[in-house]
């Protein structure tokens, strides 16, 4: 079978939507299959290209067997809602125009969150007389509102009529959370065509760690420090100024450490706010490449999961469990009630607080970092809980279900 999967971020790029398409595409060329990505120069999430690739109308390279077209856009950090949209819009375009060179396709895969890709992929498998595949990675644009980005308007009707018609026009809908196949049985979307194939971990690459990464931790003075770690995108929908908050609780706390590493729209107000508060508990790492991040992980003693405490968020399962879970780390998940914190609560893999509450936040880390039993519990279980979530398990899954399409 030969794939042909559009999506606009992809490795070097590190973000969720990257690692899960490179991770399952990965394991079907291992099982025989053809896969063809188009995708663009990468440049998530500071709208700079990564060295050593150019912005260029068409280029080509092989990865793993992974055939990879990477073709021209508009680039823009990831902010603002208009040049974001003109940075979707021209991949839309281009990755449309480049992919009717493709050849003999048998199936295309469109993958949000916004969902411009996907129209690109259901036009090209129009083209090709071939079934399309939604991958369902968000509920865009309601995630616009629910972040505040934009307000209810013509322009996010306009934009809901257009998801809708691309939930009915899909061969199949792959959502990466039960609640969001809940959320479109309700609206009317046929349910035999909806499955959900959670997000996961590459267990060849993330594993427990009993020590920290030496140069890291001698770089950012982390040795012999207790770590609650935030790592990866900092976005609008992550609340990070509440653990800034929280970080100013513990401030008498030598013996313990708030980290932020990553990077995203709301790195810079984060590093302000960082700076103004003169703090000396928090440490602030830039972006790393992909293949640094188990070390990153190394560093962190448990890991912070933020989300906003808006009703939208309730059906987000973050990616950042699932590698957590991988590097055995306890979790502390300050978000609101739904399928990501029954994750974790479940598992027994760390502690839930309130949404939006430093107080509960601080209190949850002093808690892990005084209690080694509770600690050791939350620590094991995480790591067994990560087996279910394998990628190559949930590769499996996924491609049996384009196999039915065919």
């Amino acid at each position: 079978m030969h794939i042909l999967f559009l999506t606009d971020n992809f490795p070097p790029e590190g973000n969720a939507p990257a690692s899960r398409t490179y991770e399952h595409v990965r394991e079907w060329v291992k099982e025989g299959h053809k896969v063809t990505v188009i995708t663009c120069a990468p440049n998530f999430p500071d709208g700079k290209v990564f060295p050593q690739y150019k912005n260029k109308w068409l280029s080509k390279e092989s990865i793993e067997g992974i055939e990879i077209w990477r073709v021209k856009t508009y680039i823009t950090a990831n902010e603002g809602f208009l040049k974001r949209t003109l940075d979707f819009v021209s991949f839309m375009i281009s990755s449309f125009f480049f992919g009717l060179f493709s050849k003999k396709i048998d199936i295309v895969v469109g993958t949000s969150p916004q969902f411009f890709t996907v129209i690109s992929a259901w036009a090209l498998a129009k083209f090709k007389r071939v079934p399309f595949v939604f991958e369902l990675r968000d509920i865009w644009p309601a995630s616009i509102t629910a972040v505040g980005a934009m307000k209810k308007s013509k322009v996010i009707n306009i934009l809901e009529r257009i998801e809708m018609f691309l939930y009915r026009q899909a061969d199949a809908i792959i959502s990466v959370t039960h609640s969001f196949k809940s959320e479109l049985i309700e609206r009317g979307v046929d349910i035999d065509k909806i499955h959900v194939v959670l997000n996961g971990v590459d267990l060849a690459q993330y594993s427990p760690r009993k020590i920290k990464d030496p140069i890291f931790a001698k770089e950012f003075n982390l040795e012999g420090k207790f770590v609650a770690g935030y790592v990866g995108t900092h976005g609008l929908a992550h609340a990070l100024d509440k653990l800034v908050d929280a970080a100013s609780l513990l401030k008498d706390r030598d013996d313990i450490r708030v980290l932020f590493a990553g990077g995203g729209a709301d790195r810079p107000r984060i590093e302000q706010l960082v700076a103004e508060s003169q703090l000396n508990n928090i440490v602030m790492i830039p972006r790393q490449p992909k293949d640094l991040m188990p070390k990153l992980w190394s560093l962190c003693d448990a890991s912070i999961i933020s989300l906003k405490d808006t009703p939208l968020f309730k059906t987000v399962i973050p990616s950042k469990i699932f590698e957590s879970m991988g590097m055995g780390l306890p979790m502390i998940i300050a978000a609101p009630p739904g399928e990501a914190t029954e994750i974790v609560q479940k598992a027994n893999s760390g502690l839930v607080v309130a949404a939006e509450n430093e107080i509960q936040i601080a209190d949850a880390i002093t808690t892990l970092a005084n209690d080694n039993e509770s600690y050791a519990i939350f620590e094991s279980a995480s790591y067994e809980s990560a087996k279910q979530y394998d990628r190559k398990v949930l590769a499996s899954k996924m491609i049996k279900i384009l196999e039915k399409l065919v």
